[in-house]
């Protein structure tokens, strides 16, 4: 009688399990909810969680008191041409149907790229946070940095231009440059 030939044994190497680094001290929560949010809301669909805190400057105040994004879902393996959920508020939907067509092109232009190439609206309740009242300005601009932002047409351009011009003379009043006291 012959005897059945062995199997080879396989050889079983065992990777050991990579502990994540550990900095032994105490971490602020602020250095670990970008990681969270970025995670919820990738979960989400929102391939960035901009979208939903400049949600006003993407289609303007008008429009953001009445709807929220809900989520980006794009197609298997692909970050583009996806469809932009919306809810918004009871009888304000048929307007944000008409407006959908401006809504993908903004969004677009806020991405960069074609992210999304359809806008599906759930009516719903939309939550608003109050927003804090912005900083008092910081110094009147002089007479020729207002020369120099008179043609600029854009309303928020212009005020973000002369934000950062006030705030660059408060500067330059507290700093003594060329001399050493």
């Amino acid at each position: 009688m012959t005897k059945a030939p062995d199997k080879p044994k396989r050889a079983t190497t065992r990777q050991p399990k990579l502990e994540p680094q550990r900095s032994n001290r105490a971490r602020a929560v602020s250095e670990l909810l970008p990681d969270v949010g970025r995670a919820a809301f990738r979960k989400f669909g929102f391939v960035q969680h901009a979208i939903v805190s400049r949600w006003g400057e993407i289609v303007g105040e008008r429009y953001a008191r009445v709807s929220m994004p809900e989520s980006i879902r794009f197609p298997q393996g692909k970050r583009a041409e996806g469809v932009l959920s919306l809810v918004v508020a009871g009888a304000h939907a048929p307007m944000m149907q008409h407006i959908a067509p401006e809504i993908v092109d903004r969004v677009n232009r806020f991405f960069g790229y074609p992210a999304v190439v359809r806008v599906a609206i759930r009516q719903g309740e939309i939550k608003r946070v109050a927003k804090a009242a912005p900083p008092p300005s910081l110094a009147p601009l002089t007479e020729a940095m207002g020369d120099s932002l008179r043609g600029i047409a854009d309303p928020e351009l212009k005020a973000v231009l002369e934000s950062l011009a006030a705030g660059v003379a408060a500067a330059d009043k507290g700093l003594k440059l060329g001399r050493i006291d």
